[in-house]
């Protein structure tokens, strides 16, 4: 690369940073962003409430599991 193709990528580089300011300035850009930032929490929040659900259903079945095992143990004594 030489000196002035330097210079072209610099002014290049510039201009697409300025661009880009000016572009995330906008009050459009802003609510396009909280919109996703909103859609990324509203998915959170669902993956918490699934990984809940499946933790109760497997608490249930390990304690279910416990009372069998009781109940045989009961069973076998008697």
């Amino acid at each position: 690369m030489t000196f002035s193709n330097k210079w072209v990528a610099f002014g290049v580089g510039v201009v697409a940073g300025a661009a880009i300011v000016s572009l995330v300035r906008t009050p459009a850009f802003k609510k396009a962003c909280a919109a996703v930032v909103g859609k990324g929490l509203q998915l959170k929040d669902d993956a918490c409430a699934f990984a809940e659900s499946v933790k109760e259903d497997a608490e249930d079945i390990v304690a279910e599991a416990k009372y069998n095992n009781a109940k045989k143990a009961e069973e076998a004594k008697a």
